[in-house]
């Protein structure tokens, strides 16, 4: 009988062929489906009488064999016949039936009767199951089955197969319950073969319902985890500047380690957008190739006019002919080096604007391509690498793009010292070109800042010690050496330098004790902190300015030695920061209630380093306060702000309020009120306000929606409002955005229908992940993420026309 017994590895499996993935059924973002709506009932129960369905399939062939039942008819190894409560059990797996026999002369079996098949991925009841062990035919009627290890169910009128290949005939799938099909996937034959890993279906329906939406005469897919060709799912949408959009990708499969997408796209008031996306994966790295073209761009012709009425810069007009190339792609050449490089180029500066529904406000006004050889190891980190810019607003002139650093060499490294010191060095050298090289000429750079500190704690205390000293010196071309002697007044110099000590001492505090706040018990916190940095004056108006800007002055501003990014530009201060912190932190579960912080920097003398000549000096005394606080009211409630009032003026330079309530499990509001006035010439840089919200109705209905609107500009900078709705194994997606797509405000429409069938794919434009990125807390997970630094100028917006780096 132990023949019989290997009819238990048999790829039933097969019944769920149409669960398979196409391609195109990859979610955007790494979340499953909800599937809380979902009742608890499942289309084919738990059998009372198997086993746990526990262990690796893998195992299965070394695993005893164990069978059961009330009755046993026939001589063993010829023979036999089970009746009543028959059982076969095997690692996971699990057969049972009314009846079985078995006859050794011809291999054959037959299980009658209640028919159940379970193991660690489905179970499954039939009809009949029959087959020749020799010829290794089987064949299995009336079948339902469900999927345990993802959710899925359907049948088939019956199952025949013959060693690895088989068929299913009147098939279906979905994830909705049995008594409520939203939608169900039929085919009226399915060939499978599990060799390749393929199958064909041949007149499959996709259902709403009753009603058929989609019929395909025959399409092949995968059955496993190996890649197929064939057609994705396609996006559709609408918007005032495409029109009827339509995109059809379609994938290939070239290789095992490499592959292709191409997407066609139809916009009817543009025309055909040819895309191609080429993936590539090696043994040490991975690549993607991603280019588009759109021959005889009809938005070019049609708004040529516009163009010229506007007085836009000839240079920045669409091209007829259009596209863009973006590579992406890292290479580890060893356990310390790799290779990394992301690449962009667009046909003009039009490109990203008539190409962008970017959700989070602006185009942005330039792209940036690197390429180069990174290395890490225990106590340091080095590169070589280049950058190149492109415009990328067609409003403004390429004398505001970033300097191209072609190439650029650096080095930190850090270590300690017999447990009392620690020194380092921070090393860079840097070749700067500019796109518009004639107005903006370049010149090389070095910078090196060796340091020591001396790091000292206890328990409750620590204090570090740290003296560095920093060098800077410039090759530069002649026509940049004269603008910066025109400049500052003094004779053109093409290699200045600048040299100078900088010591900063770093030291705090620690108390803490237990309390009781709002009747539970907390974690109260005080932790005030002391930051003196010292560096004397240099005169560095013949430095040029490639890469520095200012700081927005922020909380983390305050201890640090520089309030310069880049190397050109090294404050000088004496000053002291006065900081101090304190936390109430839940003693169950870990979380902030409370967090307060206050500090404000002490300038003992005049700060006179600036990014110009014209530079106005931080004259001696006090700086602006910061404060920041942050509270969480109740589960539901949370509330923060940051203010910073200056002193001099009697007025704040910058106000954020913030606020955040927790609908239900899923629903959310956001409400948040930005300010920042220029501390210099006090002129106001922004005013905003941002409400966005996902609003339950009821489980099945929910609004969604942001209003982020600037006070100063008087103008919307988006706009979404839109409905979803979801049920167990469905859902759908109707949203309307209005958006800036431009730094000149101008606005784009755009209406998008998604709707999504769980565990099989979506339909139309992916806006999930979109409306996720607008509305912070549309999935729920995302309001425990870190936010990564904002480090930026301080008006926050690319340089103007006139603003020339020297």
């Amino acid at each position: 009988m132990r023949q019989a017994l290997r009819l238990l590895p048999l790829p039933l499996c097969i019944a769920c062929a149409l669960a398979a993935h196409h391609p195109a059924a990859t979610a955007a973002d790494d979340i499953e489906p909800d599937w809380g709506l979902c009742p608890l009932e499942e289309a084919v129960p738990a059998f009372p009488d198997a086993q746990p369905a526990t262990g690796d399939p893998a195992d299965r062939e070394s695993l005893p064999t164990d069978i059961a039942g009330d009755n046993l008819d026939g001589v063993d190894g010829e023979n036999v016949a089970y009746s009543g409560n028959v059982t076969l059990r095997r690692g996971d797996q699990f057969l049972g039936a009314d009846n079985l026999e078995y006859r050794s002369e011809d291999s054959t079996y037959v299980a009658t009767g209640r028919v159940r098949y379970q193991d660690s991925g489905m179970r499954l009841v039939a009809e009949r199951l029959e087959g020749d062990q020799e010829a290794d035919t089987h064949r299995v009627d009336n079948v339902a089955y469900q999927l345990t290890e993802r959710r899925g169910n359907g049948g088939a009128e019956r199952i025949e197969m013959k060693g690895s290949q088989g068929a299913l005939y009147g098939s279906t799938y979905s994830t909705c319950p049995p008594g409520d099909r939203w939608w169900e996937l039929r085919a009226r034959r399915i060939d499978i073969d599990n060799d390749k890993g393929e199958g064909i279906a041949r007149g499959a329906t996709l259902r709403l319902g009753k009603v058929p939406v989609l019929h395909v005469p025959i399409f092949a897919f995968p059955t496993d985890n190996r890649r197929r060709t064939g057609l994705l799912y396609p996006s559709i949408s609408y918007s005032s500047r495409n029109g009827f959009d339509w995109r059809q990708p379609i994938y290939l499969n070239l290789a095992p380690h490499y592959d292709m997408t191409l997407e066609p796209r139809l916009m009817t008031n543009r025309g055909l957008l040819l895309g191609t996306e080429f993936r590539y994966r090696t043994r040490r790295g991975r690549g993607i190739f991603d280019v588009e073209a759109i021959p005889s761009d009809q938005l070019a012709r049609d708004g040529r006019q516009e163009e010229i009425d506007d007085n836009i810069r000839p240079e920045n007009w669409r091209k007829d002919d259009r596209g863009m190339f973006r590579y992406s792609g890292r290479h580890n050449l060893d356990a310390t080096w790799q290779a990394r490089a992301s690449l962009r180029w667009t046909s003009d500066p039009r490109y990203l604007e008539d190409s962008s529904s970017n959700l989070s406000g602006r185009t942005n006004f330039s792209t940036k391509s690197d390429i180069g050889i990174y290395g890490r190891a225990r106590t340091w980190d080095a590169g070589l690498m280049a950058d190149y810019w492109q415009l990328g607003d067609y409003t403004r002139t390429e004398n505001i793009l970033p300097f191209h650093r072609l190439p650029r060499a650096y080095l930190n490294w850090e270590d300690d010292f017999g447990g009392l010191f620690v020194a380092g060095a921070s090393a860079e050298l840097t070749r700067f070109q500019h796109a518009n090289s004639r107005s903006r000429p370049g010149g090389s750079r070095f910078d090196v800042k060796p340091w020591v500190s001396m790091p000292l704690e206890g328990a409750s205390w620590f204090v570090t010690p740290t003296l560095a000293w920093r060098y800077t010196t410039y090759e530069l071309e002649d026509a940049l050496a004269r603008q910066l002697a025109n400049t500052s007044g003094n004779a053109p110099d093409t290699s200045p330098s600048r040299s100078l000590p900088i010591g900063t001492v770093d030291a705090g505090l620690f108390f803490d004790r237990t309390t009781l706040f709002r009747g539970e018990s907390h974690l109260h916190t005080l932790e005030p902190r002391l930051f003196y940095v010292n560096a004397p004056y240099r005169d560095q108006t013949s430095l040029p300015r490639f890469d520095t800007q200012r700081m927005s002055y922020s909380w983390g501003q305050l201890f640090r030695d520089n309030r310069f990014t880049g190397a050109d530009r090294q404050a000088d201060a004496n000053q002291l920061t006065l900081a101090l912190t304190s936390r109430l932190v839940n003693s169950s579960t870990g979380r902030e209630t409370l967090s307060a912080s206050i500090g404000q920097i002490r300038y003992f003398e005049d700060s006179r380093v600036g990014l110009t000549p014209t530079s106005e000096v931080i004259p001696k005394g006090k700086s602006a306060w910061i404060a920041d606080a942050s509270y969480e009211i109740n589960d539901r409630w949370s509330v923060g702000g940051t203010y910073h009032w200056n002193p001099d003026s009697r007025q704040e330079d910058l106000t954020s309020l913030r606020a955040r309530y927790l609908i239900g499990d899923d629903g959310v509001v956001n409400l948040s009120y930005r300010y920042r006035r220029n501390a210099n010439n006090q002129e106001d840089l922004l005013e905003q306000v941002d409400f966005s919200f996902l609003y339950p109705i009821n489980p099945s209905w929910s609004l969604v929606g942001r209003y982020y609107y600037s006070l100063l500009d008087n103008q919307m900078l988006e706009g979404i409002a839109g409905v979803q709705w979801d049920s167990c194994c469905m859902a759908a997606r109707l949203v309307a955005r209005r958006y800036v797509r431009n730094l000149r405000g101008d606005l784009n429409d755009a209406i998008q229908l998604e709707i999504e069938f769980k565990g099989l794919g979506s339909a139309g434009p992916e806006t999930a992940s979109r409306l996720r990125r607008a509305i912070l807390g549309y999935h729920r997970e995302d309001l425990y993420l870190v936010p990564p630094p904002d480090v930026r100028n301080d008006d926050g917006d690319p340089p103007s026309d006139d603003d020339i780096f020297q």
